[in-house]
């Protein structure tokens, strides 16, 4: 079922003195807008509302990408809140924010505490452009800035870690450009372990870690050699099943990366067409039932999330449908 908490009332009466000069501290970053609402959220140490939780007991939660929530409906362009309560009317436990990196840590607080609506990661889509690899130091800069901008975001929603694609295989030589992104985010790991927001890593078609010209069957052997260098709880893996259904089989994947896998991105792909398809669609042959076994044998327990075509809720219900099927059958 969807989570859509309200709080107790009074309100006033079950907060400190401490909580209500956080909130409004949050109410005047929200007015001021911008970096003064940054600068003000710097004061507010506190989570989203804790009474904004997902659903207890279910060992994999599902979720949608924000960007695939309808942004305007009747004309008028829709507002976060309005957003995060289509995927709970859909049946979601949450949101994952693939466009963080347009939200400030105000908005996304005082959004998922509106709405309550549970928001678990956080992604800046810029990560494509300004990359971690890139052989321009002010590239490299800018991603780290907004690695941390994502994390702060993460922390303020009350989520669990942040989406990265770590670069390109065009910046450089596999060595060089490895060395390079490890370099970058071994920067943002303090600030990860201070707010509890793990980095984690997508397998995508970015010419890392695999060879993009080979055929399937590969292994995932390069992917954890990369995590495991860090040596650092704080690195893993937001592994995406239909990107990489393309190079090789979901169930070694998963039974390789074990507690690396912290995270699913899960899309259907058909290897006979070359092309990303409806999950569990007549087209899709990503073998599930041998996906469901490997995270049985893991004991993944965590968010799985959508990333296919959107829009509004009867869609968004058909994806959450999808995704039943192909993680608990």
């Amino acid at each position: 079922m969807p989570i859509r908490t309200t709080p107790p009332a009074p309100v006033q009466s079950t907060l400190t003195r401490r909580r209500l000069l956080a909130a409004g501290t949050a109410t005047v970053a929200l007015g001021v807008g911008g970096r003064g609402a940054e600068m003000a959220l710097a004061a507010d140490p506190l989570p989203a509302d804790p009474l904004v939780e997902p659903p207890a007991g279910k060992r994999i939660l599902l979720s949608c990408k924000l960007g695939m929530i309808a942004g305007e409906a009747d004309g008028r362009r829709l507002s976060l809140v309005e957003r995060l309560r289509m995927a709970a009317d859909a049946g979601f436990d949450g949101v994952d924010l693939d466009e963080a990196g347009g939200i400030t840590t105000a908005q996304a607080r005082a959004a998922v505490r509106e709405s309550g609506v549970f928001v678990h990661n956080a992604i800046n889509h810029e990560h494509w452009g300004k990359r971690l690899t890139s052989p321009s130091p002010d590239d490299r800069a800018t991603a780290v800035a907004n690695l941390e901008h994502c994390l702060r975001v993460a922390h303020a929603a009350g989520g669990s870690g942040v989406l990265i694609v770590v670069g390109q295989g065009g910046d450089g030589d596999a060595a060089e450009i490895e060395e390079r992104c490890r370099s970058e985010m071994k920067k943002v790991l303090p600030l990860a372990a201070s707010l509890g927001q793990p980095i984690l890593i997508e397998n995508v078609w970015n010419r890392m870690m695999y060879d993009h010209d080979a055929p399937p069957e590969q292994g995932p052997e390069r992917f954890i050699a990369f995590v495991d260098s860090f040596k650092s709880p704080w690195v893993g893996m937001y592994y995406d099943i239909g990107n990489h259904w393309k190079y090789g089989q979901p169930r070694d994947w998963i039974r390789a990366f074990g507690h690396r896998c912290v995270k699913l991105d899960i899309k259907g792909f058909s290897r006979t067409k070359n092309a990303f398809v409806d999950i569990t669609s007549a087209d899709d042959d990503v073998p599930w039932g041998e996906v469901r076994e490997a995270l049985a044998e893991i004991g993944f327990a965590g968010w799985a999330t959508a990333e296919v075509g959107g829009g509004g809720v009867d869609r968004l219900t058909e994806v959450r449908k999808q995704m039943e099927k192909a993680l608990v059958g």
